[in-house]
């Protein structure tokens, strides 16, 4: 949804507010220029606000059949997913948990759906339009929206954007972050997401980095006009997220990375481009997986200092968080239940999360300033490092994924014959068997679209615990970005994933496609 030509930030100050909280091209379309923020009793979005409204007011199993019909009458799904974004961020503003995880499905349920061919294209996003009004319903549709329209305000002089932003996050100060936020990203997206990170950076879990990065991506789908309303939800959760408790668990990572700043002397340097052949990229890997939180980000620290290039680094980050997945034994007892049995890895499972994370910090390096590309590939291998240090050393121990025992039972044949072993193992939930036939596929050369293919309609059809449309889209990110030596990895690790959260289909789907293709 673009409107090239009404893309200027309105001046006057009093409709400052909801200018900031809309966007100017939407605030042109709803004929702003006369109306004082104050007056204005909530966020609206143009020409899409009914859509949303409709997607807030109606329960999820009559909207269905309402969205099929648009989409029947042309409606593009990229007006889809922004209604869908608009109404999720104003009813939830980032503060309910299954409320953020559907918001971060929606920019790959998008890129999912160009994956597919037409008539079966609009399927994930439905599937992901369906989990975002069951659960705005569930919470008392519009009247309990959380997202209101605010009023800029300054940096207090003599602050740093960031650093100001991080005081008012540590001290809980809701309404001040919030409008601070609100003033900067009214000036400049860009300027007002590099500031954003300051505070996005001072802890490091999956939903604090991936609700950032995900919102970001949403904005090639709705404008940044829209920045200040899709970022405010990171606001809100780090604001939400600062307890004792949250802050102490961090306090040594907050502490080291200035620290690490110092003793390699990063502050004002220009990222390198330095590049590195295969056997440094696993060896940083390896590091970062293998050592302590400290060691690992110190690691990466030494290596930016030294010239090597973000994406090479950001590569070995990845690889590293991929050694969870393919290394992880499966859900223990004590953390199982109806959505994720013992032994399954989906979901948010260690190394999913590590995953998604690890995919947002490398991603946010490569949009943001120099400042928050050193700050993000530091902190990534932190977080890896202490996500695989949480759960003790036995992830040192295990084998990885495709065993030995699986890569025997993998039958030989043709490409079509390997993945119609594959299609039967991801069936039968059969994870060893799963990542052991895209191995070998891997080894005998086939091609990684024919994988591709049969894992997205997985992806497609299985809930996947909040996870599937983000994992599939990570995987699809990194295999992409990693090089030949290592990219068939990351396709290991989803066969597996896909293998372990088949069997819970996704609600809504079965509907939306009976209503589609009849």
């Amino acid at each position: 949804m673009t409107h090239p030509d009404r893309r200027q930030f309105l001046a006057n100050v009093g409709r400052g507010m909801l200018v900031a909280s809309v966007g100017p091209a939407l605030a042109a379309d709803l004929g702003l220029a006369r109306v004082r923020a104050a007056e204005a009793p909530e966020l609206t979005f143009g020409k899409l606000e009914p859509l949303v409204c409709l997607m807030q007011d109606t329960p999820a199993p009559k909207l269905l059949p309402m969205l099929v019909e648009k989409v029947r009458e042309g409606m593009a799904l990229d007006q889809l997913v922004a209604a869908a974004a608009f109404a999720n961020v104003r009813s939830f503003g980032g503060e309910d948990y299954i409320g953020f995880h559907t918001i971060m499905a929606m920019s790959p349920a998008y890129q999912m759906a160009k994956e597919l061919p037409e008539e079966h294209a609009a399927l994930p996003v439905l599937k992901v339009v369906y989990r975002n009004t069951s659960r705005i319903q569930d919470r008392g549709g519009r009247k309990e929206e959380v997202l209101k329209p605010i009023v800029p305000i300054p940096v207090p002089e003599g602050q740093a954007p960031g650093q100001a932003l991080l005081d008012a996050v540590r001290r809980k100060d809701m309404k001040a972050a919030d409008a601070m936020f609100v003033g900067l990203a009214e000036k400049s997206a860009d300027e007002a997401f590099d500031h954003l990170m300051t505070a996005v950076e001072d802890g490091q879990e999956v939903h604090r980095i991936a609700l950032a990065y995900r919102s970001w991506d949403l904005l090639g789908i709705i404008g940044k006009e829209n920045a200040a309303t899709m970022l405010r939800q990171s606001v809100h959760y780090c604001v939400k997220q600062e307890t004792p408790r949250y802050s102490g668990y961090f306090a040594k990572a907050r502490a080291l990375l200035p620290k690490l700043f110092d003793q390699y002397k990063l502050a004002g340097k220009t990222p390198g481009r330095r590049q590195a052949d295969d056997a440094w990229v696993d060896s940083l890997a390896t590091t970062i997986f293998r050592g302590p939180p400290e060691q690992a980000a110190e690691a990466v620290a030494a290596a930016l200092a030294e010239g090597f290039a973000p994406d090479v680094i950001g590569e070995a980050l990845t690889l590293a968080a991929n050694h969870l997945v393919l290394r992880d034994n499966g859900r223990p007892q004590s953390e199982a239940n109806g959505a994720k049995p013992i032994g399954s890895v989906h979901g948010d499972g260690i190394g999913v999360h590590a995953c998604d994370s690890a995919n947002a910090w490398r991603n946010i390096a490569r949009v943001s300033n120099p400042r928050n590309t050193f700050a993000c590939l530091i902190l990534g291998a932190h977080q890896a490092a202490q996500d695989r240090t949480d759960r003790g050393g036995d992830f040192l121990k295990w084998e990885p994924y495709p065993r030995a025992e699986a890569r025997e039972r993998v039958k030989p044949g043709s490409f079509l014959q390997l993945l119609r072993q594959l299609d039967e193992a991801i069936r039968t939930k059969d994870q060893a068997l799963a990542s052991a036939v895209v191995h070998a596929c891997s080894e005998a050369g086939h091609s990684e679209e024919g994988i591709f293919r049969v894992l997205l309609r997985y992806a497609v059809s299985e809930d996947g615990a909040l996870h599937a449309e983000k994992f599939y889209r990570t995987v699809r990110e990194e295999f992409a970005s990693t090089r030949p030596a290592f990219q068939w990895r990351h396709l290991v690790g989803l066969a597996r994933v896909t293998a372990s959260e088949y069997g819970l289909p996704a609600p809504g789907l079965a509907e939306a496609r009976r209503l589609l293709h009849g």
